[in-house]
């Protein structure tokens, strides 16, 4: 096995640019190194940028993702390596489609839709402009690890606006690697909105001991280009918790106020009863 697909490997000694650097198993199947997270299971982030990276080596480079619709069926391990099955559905003049599952040993964890679109000069119009916010030096250190930061600026009944980069260099500049970040961080901001609504509020080192929490699914629409290593404000609301889900829809914008995406996610967050 290439060593760079050691299991050993901790998340902290690894760049988001070898996440994304698949290698290739035959016809649309490539597999991602799966490195060792603290909490024990995969990020499904992760799971989900290399799934869009996959999709992505099959597609014309004239295409860039527009949306993606995921849901993660079981939580992945560090200790082998992810296997990525593109299947093609649909390569037309300005839309391609894609579905990935992403695999291990216990079987899928992921499962991805994609489309992607040849750039169109069109109407361009944003009707919900940037929120005000504070800046991001003054929100709370919330750093993820050596590959996101985070500034937490404002949590309040189920609405949290979070200023988020990667830690990454060179910047991306192709459109497709820049979706893979902005995939990769909009699933380090969707599970606190659901947390400052729930009726129990517990410190944050003592969370994992009171909930089961997991992402369940994730949808992302991608307006216009992102510079993802540039601070990125997070502006998002839980739509409701009920039968242990939180929903959250996050608007996510550039630090000189485009629009740049919008992310939905369900999360569980189910109250340990032992």
């Amino acid at each position: 096995m290439n060593s760079r697909l050691d299991p050993s490997v901790p998340i902290e000694s690894v760049t988001f640019a070898e996440i994304l650097d698949l290698d290739h198993h035959g016809p649309d199947t490539y597999v991602g190194i799966a490195p060792k997270y603290p909490w024990g299971r995969l990020f499904g982030g992760q799971v989900l940028a290399q799934a869009l990276r996959a999709a992505l080596a099959t597609v014309d480079p004239a295409f860039a993702p527009h949306s993606l619709h995921a849901y993660f069926i079981r939580g992945g391990t560090h200790t082998e390596p992810v296997r990525f099955e593109v299947e093609r559905l649909r390569n037309g003049d300005s839309f391609a489609a894609r579905s990935v599952v992403a695999r291990q040993s216990s079987g899928a964890i992921l499962h991805l839709s994609a489309s992607f679109q040849i750039a169109e000069v069109a109407a361009d119009v944003s009707p919900i402009p940037m929120p005000a916010a504070k800046p991001p030096e003054t929100g709370k250190d919330m750093g993820w690890g050596n590959l996101v930061e985070r500034r937490m600026v404002s949590r309040e009944n189920g609405h949290v606006q979070m200023w988020v980069r990667m830690v990454e260099t060179p910047p991306f500049t192709d459109l497709g690697l820049a979706a893979c970040a902005l995939a990769f961080l909009s699933d380090t901001l969707m599970s606190e909105p659901p947390r400052s609504l729930h009726p129990k509020q517990i410190r944050r080192s003592e969370q994992t001991k009171a909930f089961v929490g997991a992402s369940l699914d994730h949808a992302m629409h991608f307006h216009r280009p992102s510079a993802p290593t540039e601070w990125i404000l997070a502006d998002s609301q839980t739509q409701t918790l009920v039968g242990s889900r939180g929903l959250t829809v996050g608007r996510l914008y550039s630090a000189d106020g485009v629009h740049v995406a919008t992310c939905s996610q369900e999360v569980l967050l189910r109250e340990r009863t032992r």
